[in-house]
């Protein structure tokens, strides 16, 4: 069975640290998440970056639809694999 890596799109770092800070509490990660800035294609501007939080389950036990509304309440969403 492979390995499982979650990925979270969020707007910005603010957003992404905050869903970093969650992650233990809610789902009892142990492993820090990578936190991840994606710039958006052909844009040097800061301001338009997303922010990615990577957390590996090698497990399988994250459910990706909690993942999918945490990431939400912070106006991102849950990359699909």
């Amino acid at each position: 069975m492979n390995d499982v890596r979650h990925v979270l799109v969020l707007p910005d770092r603010d957003a992404a640290e905050e869903v970093a800070e969650q992650l233990p509490d809610r789902f009892g990660v142990t492993e820090e998440p990578q936190l991840v800035r994606d710039a958006l294609a052909g844009e040097d501007d800061a301001e338009d970056a997303q922010w990615l939080v990577v957390i590996e389950d090698p497990t399988h036990r994250l459910d990706p639809t909690a993942l999918d509304e945490l990431a939400a309440e912070h106006e991102g969403w849950l990359e699909k694999p």
